[in-house]
């Protein structure tokens, strides 16, 4: 479906996570495969929602979520054989569908992972079809519609998980909420800002940016590995990478930078201000690094979550 955003075989630890991605790949395969048909098989129309969620995420990115998921994992200690850790990782891919999804409605944006973003293709196929009603708000609906089954999905996946981690799992649900509410109101009042000021600093419950992508999956991976222990040390290399991410995305156009962050860095950002970044991203990895340094992890898997860290950040290795 995706290519991972790790090289799956330049090591021993590499490879067991990339035998566990695999089989998320196949998760996810099989799960929305045996819906199409099953709902296929009692109306064709019920299986257009199913077939619209696969699409997107036989598209979709770089799968950050089931990856630094399954390293926490694997870094904490977790048995590779684990099947829980394979809904885990799959369930958190279907909430971030769930979410996209969502996003895509509320920006109106025409595009997501190179295709037509649900609500443009579906509003396409009433207009197309001539069907009565407003395209608009057809396509929107079923969008939504398209979001609340990519959820269900994650739940069914999720409900399987011991309770530490459900109960890790209901927070990234809430928490997701939330922080979608608090982007969409500080944009309608004209307080939202393109400068990733408040993750530098550390982004809190509630942030609009949030630090979902990596945080919530390493806690994870360790509720599942049994190694709660390993919190501390998880939440506090995920906050400064996570900051190092949105500044390089900042920097560079990615998801959630449109104009205004373009302006701003047109107008602000000369070669002194972009090199200044460019050294805040290093400290913001270094800061991650020495907590990695200083964790109890599984053999091999400091060196894994210290190239993890380089990747996501946008510096070169």
């Amino acid at each position: 479906m995706t290519t991972h955003p790790l090289p799956p075989k330049t090591s021993v630890p590499g490879q067991l996570r990339a035998g566990l991605l695999d089989q998320v790949e196949e998760r996810l395969r099989g799960l929305l495969a045996g819906e199409f048909d099953r709902w296929h098989a009692v109306n064709p129309r019920a299986a257009s929602l199913v077939g619209s969620i696969t699409e997107l995420v036989r598209a979709g990115g770089d799968r950050i979520r089931p990856v630094i998921c399954v390293t926490g994992y694997l870094a904490a200690g977790g048995d590779p054989t684990s099947t829980a850790i394979v809904d885990a990782a799959a369930a958190l891919e279907l909430l971030d569908t769930c979410f996209l999804i969502r996003s895509d409605i509320r920006d109106n944006a025409p595009l997501r992972h190179g295709i037509p973003t649900l609500h443009v293709s579906h509003a396409a196929e009433h207009e197309r079809s001539g069907w009565r009603g407003e395209s608009r708000r057809f396509g929107e609906g079923t969008a939504v519609l398209a979001g609340d089954l990519a959820l269900a999905y994650a739940d069914r996946l999720a409900s399987r998980l011991p309770a530490a981690a459900w109960q890790l799992w209901d927070e990234l649900r809430t928490e997701r909420v939330i922080g979608a509410h608090t982007d969409a109101a500080c944009a309608t009042e004209y307080l939202d800002d393109p400068w990733p000021g408040r993750c530098i600093a550390g982004c809190a419950k509630g942030c609009g940016a949030g630090w979902y992508a990596l945080h919530h999956p390493l806690l994870l991976g360790a509720a599942l590995a049994g190694r709660q222990d390993l919190a501390t040390s998880y939440r506090d290399y995920a906050r400064p990478l996570h900051a190092a991410w949105r500044l390089r995305g900042f920097l560079e156009g990615g998801p959630g930078y449109d104009w205004d962050a373009q302006m701003l860095r047109e107008v602000l950002l000369g070669t002194e201000e972009r090199d200044t970044a460019e050294r805040i991203i290093s400290q913001l990895v270094a800061r991650a690094d020495r907590v990695v340094d200083a964790a109890p992890l599984a053999p091999g898997w400091r060196d894994e979550l210290a190239a993890f860290a380089i990747r996501i950040s946008g510096l070169s290795e």
